[in-house]
């Protein structure tokens, strides 16, 4: 019992060893950068380390621009007006004259069918092309058993083609007719095409969830066939001279939408509140908060406070210049 008082005893003194210079030196030290107050600590603060801590940002400028939303798809080339060809009598096809891609005139005999069945016997029945045009479906192979509703083959009719595509159900409130669009063959990289929406449909399929829309181009093309694959940009609403700013400068501040804008010295920068609009392609419209000409951080403004010491390392708008 007398060891275990003894025991307690020198450990209350040990830990009053540790405590009380530690009392004593807190008194009238204070950890170097730290000082007193709300902004201890804080970039920027008064009496914080950040007041003479300097940030190296990139900058830009909000200025008036007009931004194109748009919409990307892929669709079909198709020819303007298309006709199935259909046999007159059913049996057994014996011949095709054609192939995908042929070219055919109206009237020219396109195929054969044998109507015959087991004990009789029957004259061929012919089949003729009901227009002039192109072949741009696989005619069936001989030997085929067909009805008179059988497509034997797809003819398009030679001249102007359309493109056909299916827009998203979220887009389709953009939509109307003499929307403008540029479109991308694979089979001419690097060129583009003009064309203009001149139908829609009046349903939504319910099973893409998509509503399809028909597109003539500006220009006719006879390298443009039937069957090629587009890529369509189509452009939708347009923000004539809006106020706009790099989508990278724009950040998320306990629940606000703020960018760290430049002071006329370039010395420092303010925190701003604004609300943002419609963004396209990196570009975000500014409807309040922000003025045209007013130069705003786009990078580094993760490590800033409201009235941080900034340096300039370089702007968007010299450096496109160079």
């Amino acid at each position: 019992m007398k060891k275990l008082v003894i025991l307690i005893i020198v450990a209350a003194l040990g830990a009053g060893f540790i405590f009380i210079p530690q009392r004593l030196a807190g008194s009238n030290a204070a950890i170097p950068g730290m000082g007193p107050g709300p902004g201890m600590g804080r970039p920027g603060g008064p009496g914080g380390r950040g007041q003479n801590t300097v940030f190296a940002v990139r900058t830009a400028s909000a200025e008036r621009r007009t931004l194109q939303a748009y919409i990307e798809v892929n669709g079909n080339i198709v020819s303007e007006r298309q006709v199935a060809v259909v046999p007159d009598a059913a049996g057994k096809l014996v011949s095709m004259k054609l192939s995908l891609g042929s070219l055919v005139q109206k009237g020219a005999l396109v195929a054969e069918v044998d109507p015959s069945r087991p004990g009789t016997a029957y004259s061929l029945s012919p089949v003729y092309a009901p227009i002039s045009g192109t072949v741009v479906s696989n005619p069936l192979t001989v030997g085929s058993t067909v009805s008179t509703g059988t497509t034997l083959l797809t003819l398009a009719a030679a001249g102007s083609v359309e493109i056909e595509a299916a827009i998203p159900e979220r887009e389709v409130g953009q939509l109307r007719t003499g929307l403008r669009a540029d479109v991308f063959l694979e089979a001419f990289p690097g060129e583009v095409f003009t064309a203009e929406v001149i139908r829609l449909s009046p349903v939504l399929d319910p099973v893409s969830r998509t509503k399809q829309i028909v597109l003539r181009f500006i220009r006719e093309d006879p390298r443009i066939n039937p069957g090629m694959f587009a890529r369509i940009k189509l452009n939708t609403r347009t923000y004539q001279k809006v106020v706009s700013i790099p989508e990278e400068a724009i950040v998320e501040n306990r629940g606000m939408t703020v960018v760290y804008v430049l002071s006329d010295d370039g010395a420092q920068v303010s925190m701003r509140e604004i609300e943002a609009g419609v963004s396209v392609d990196g570009e975000t419209e500014i409807k309040s908060g922000l003025a045209s000409g007013e130069e705003v951080v786009i990078q580094g403004q993760q490590f800033l406070t409201d009235g941080a010491r900034v340096r300039v390392i370089g702007s968007r708008e010299k450096e496109s210049a160079q």
